[in-house]
């Protein structure tokens, strides 16, 4: 596996990942690591036909997560070098078919995209849980739901949004999320944190369907067929922004 880090970035967590991924898979473009010096900096993925671009914070790529946050990320470029039908479909044509003939506010579209990120997600992470341990991308869902949570709005009647993560109904979703990951491979006892947290986000949005969401990202195919996964893609997006009403002809 060939990896390369640019931008006078540390290298040992990216080299360790690539061992360790290489024990079970393998990638056939190489993989430039791109470290960016703002700490806003999202980690993310890009391809060409050449090569896989990784995007990476500085201060993310000396993080105790750094490790698994490449092997995350390789396990994307590993689904788009299969072309897995979840880093395929185009989210956009998805959300056309999902919402035709509907007006959706800015905000929930932004959140579609999102939900669609996470079920690209669960595909990625069933490649990164059979090679890695659980231990720290379980305390990460739970420190980042239990900071999502404590961030949520007191007052409906004056909620300011300053992030996805404040906005009450995409919590919910990204605890269904969770928790839907965390069962998909048995992580966690019945009493774990998570589902505390879980069902405290579920509250906050009632006109969510938290166990929906968490029974739709549970339950998605290991191996989907394109139309099979497009069909999914496009429900949970009616379901999160129409309710689940049917779209229009």
């Amino acid at each position: 596996m060939d990896v390369r880090v640019q931008d006078a970035g540390p290298t040992e967590p990216f080299l360790s990942a690539g061992d360790l991924f290489e024990t079970e898979y393998r990638l056939d473009r190489p993989v430039t690591v791109h470290v960016h010096d703002s700490p806003d900096e999202r980690t993310w993925t890009g391809h060409t036909d050449e090569a896989h671009h990784l995007h990476i914070s500085r201060q993310a790529a000396s993080s105790a997560m750094a490790r698994e946050l490449a092997l995350h990320e390789y396990a994307h470029m590993h689904r788009n070098e299969q072309h897995h039908p979840s880093h395929t479909q185009s989210t956009e044509e998805a959300l056309y078919l999902a919402l035709a003939g509907r007006t959706v506010e800015q905000r929930k579209l932004t959140h579609c995209y999102q939900i669609a990120n996470h079920m690209k997600d669960i595909y990625a992470d069933d490649i990164t849980l059979s090679v890695a341990p659980a231990d720290k991308l379980v305390a990460f869902l739970e420190s980042s739901l239990a900071t999502a949570v404590a961030d949520r709005p007191n007052s409906p009647a004056t909620w300011t949004r300053r992030t996805p993560a404040s906005d009450p109904e995409i919590t919910a979703v990204n605890a269904a999320f969770a928790l839907a990951l965390v069962e998909r491979h048995d992580l966690v006892d019945d009493d774990h944190r998570l589902y505390d947290l879980a069902h405290a986000a579920a509250e906050d949005a009632p006109n969510v369907g938290f166990e929906e969401f968490r029974r739709r990202f549970r339950s998605l195919a290991r191996d989907p067929g394109e139309s099979e996964y497009r069909k999914a893609l496009v429900d949970v997006t009616r379901e999160y922004a129409l309710g689940g009403e049917p779209a229009a002809d």
